[in-house]
């Protein structure tokens, strides 16, 4: 899942990124408000991280514009600015969800994945094709009941197949959720991390769950998605 941190302060945003890049998210980081919006309009994001006070313009004027212009993707509010009434002006302005600092990097984390469950339609629950199991909450993944041993990326990779079962991944929109802006288009990066996902969840078996789709690109379905 690929999000959008929007904050001037150096350290909190390197903070924020680094937490969410543990959690093997990939994320891009800017420190002022025209260049955050200009991000938000122009790439594909899962989840925007917006600070209220931001040079050239506020969190509040980004979020308005993109709200009169159809963009839903989900926002989270951060800022020091604890007063109620500007929890309000962030909520009635188009925020799904408002977090004050000081935070706990803890609670940032659990506020990102349920605004991510609400956007992709997702519960608490399991994602299971066939035998193969992917526990977003532990970050678990088995397949038959062997548990398997998956990189930050990996498993990145793994979940946005999982979520999105069934449907062929170009090479691109892969790079855009799984990747961040940093990332070459012209490197063979996303194949070599397909084929280490296939040495892990098929190799051996012989059912075998990510296919190619010559011209296209990958997809990842058992018997439930044709």
């Amino acid at each position: 899942m690929r999000i959008l941190v929007v904050e001037d302060e150096a350290k909190v945003g390197s903070f924020i990124r680094r937490a969410l890049e543990e959690e093997s998210y990939a994320v891009d980081l800017c420190a002022d408000g025209p260049g955050g919006l200009e991000l938000a309009r122009g790439s594909s994001y899962d989840l925007i991280i917006l600070d209220v006070m931001l040079p050239g313009m506020s969190g509040l004027q980004i979020l308005e514009t993109l709200r009169k212009e159809k963009l839903n993707t989900p926002v989270l509010i951060v800022t020091a600015r604890a007063q109620l009434d500007q929890r309000v002006k962030g909520l009635d302005a188009g925020a799904d969800d408002y977090l004050t600092k000081p935070f706990a990097i803890e609670e940032l984390l659990a506020r990102v994945r349920a605004l991510l469950r609400r956007g992709t339609g997702e519960g608490m629950g399991l994602l299971q094709i066939e035998d193969l199991i992917l526990n977003p909450a532990t970050r678990e993944v088995t397949r038959g009941g062997q548990r398997i041993e998956l990189t930050s990326k990996e498993y990145a990779l793994l979940e946005y197949f999982m979520r999105n079962a069934g449907r062929v991944l170009t090479r691109p929109v892969i790079a855009e959720h799984v990747w961040n802006l940093d990332f070459d288009t012209f490197t063979n990066v996303i194949d070599v991390y397909v084929n280490y996902l296939r040495n892990k969840i098929d190799r051996g078996r012989e059912r075998k769950l990510i296919h190619t789709i010559r011209g296209s690109g990958y997809v990842l379905k058992g018997d439930s998605q044709g």
